[in-house]
């Protein structure tokens, strides 16, 4: 009696590991899998997306699988690969804007839900694909942000606006980029600062020797009494680029006000401990890369599609003072 309780037991155990197995393999299985697809993976910004991309994978539960796409040959495989490894859906800020017809056809080919961050998809005609969900920074209310920063530093060092005048470094073929700029400019003018003080400067790229030509062809223009200057830009390259330029030109760190957008690139600079460039608007990539990736698990097991635009507003001023505390809060400083 007792070896055939013995033997029940055991097929009993075996049964229960077994159920217990296929049950696990099951679930495996069934795991959501969401893609997350970066133009430069090599860049902080994008590290830090993904690394709060996947905090909300272990919040919620699901596989995260990150893909660098800097071409558009690479984004394309992208999609397929995603496909083949079981993912319903992906976030992803492309190499080129451009290719957002692609995407969405090959992401409709395989049937994969897909959120535009950062970087908003634009047709062949250029406008907008405003049927494609995204989010990313509110460009034009970022860009006034930083222009009143740049004109409370000015008032703070009691410069007065008849010899201070105003370099902007456009790129006003990237919508973004332009919307920066111009809501920096209006900014600027509601400060006080007089229309005809605000040189314009027409980037050809958007690198930091790119934006030194761009100053320079500014500088030449600017009247003798020109005594401070406020370099502005669509992000922090474009107005590093041009704090170089014035440098070059002779002017002094205390007579120079430069402040960038991103942050990410500015970290070095920030550390010197005397630049005419002050300080860049740090804007919330831990947010951006966590609530993206949680969209699309809602959108994926719930099917409640995420917005057609999220704005993202919320930007902080760092500076020397206080840059190595506010990178730290976001996992931004090494």
């Amino acid at each position: 009696m007792k070896r055939r309780f013995g033997i029940r037991t055991l097929c009993s155990t075996a049964l229960a590991v077994t159920a217990f197995s296929l049950s696990s393999a099951l679930l495996a299985a069934d795991a959501v899998k969401i893609g997350f697809l970066v133009k430069q993976a090599e860049e902080p910004w994008f590290q830090t997306e993904w690394a709060f991309a996947e905090k909300a994978a272990k919040d919620r539960g699901f596989e995260l699988i990150k893909i660098a796409v800097p071409d558009g040959e690479k984004t394309l495989s992208a999609i397929d690969s995603l496909a083949a490894n079981g993912a319903k859906g992906f976030v992803i800020c492309p190499p080129d804007v451009s290719l957002g017809p692609a995407i969405m056809a090959k992401a409709k080919l395989n049937d994969l839900k897909v959120i535009a961050v950062d970087d908003r998809f634009v047709d062949a005609s250029g406008k907008f694909m405003e049927d494609v969900p995204y989010l990313g920074m509110a460009a034009f209310e970022v860009g006034q942000k930083q222009g009143a920063a740049m004109a409370a530093e000015a008032k703070k060092r009691n410069w007065d606006w008849k010899d201070t005048y105003a370099v902007v470094n456009t790129y006003n073929e990237l919508d973004t980029g332009k919307k920066r700029t111009d809501g920096s400019v209006d900014a600027l003018k509601k400060a006080g600062m007089p229309e005809d003080h605000i040189l314009f400067a027409a980037l050809k790229t958007l690198d930091v020797p790119g934006s030194m030509d761009a100053t320079n062809s500014a500088l030449v223009k600017l009247p003798g009494a020109a005594k401070n200057l406020i370099i502005g830009g669509m992000n922090d390259n474009t107005v590093l680029g041009g704090v170089r330029a014035t440098e070059a030109a002779g002017f002094k760190a205390a007579n120079v006000i430069g402040i960038g957008i991103n942050g990410t690139d500015a970290i070095g600079e920030l550390k010197k401990p005397n630049s005419g460039f002050f300080g860049s608007m740090l804007p919330s990539p831990h947010i951006e890369g966590y609530k993206t990736a949680e969209m699309m698990y809602e959108w994926i097991t719930t099917g409640k599609e995420p917005p057609k635009y999220t704005a993202m507003d919320d930007v902080t001023l760092i500076t020397r003072e206080n840059f190595k505390q506010e990178l730290e809060k976001i996992g931004l400083w090494n």
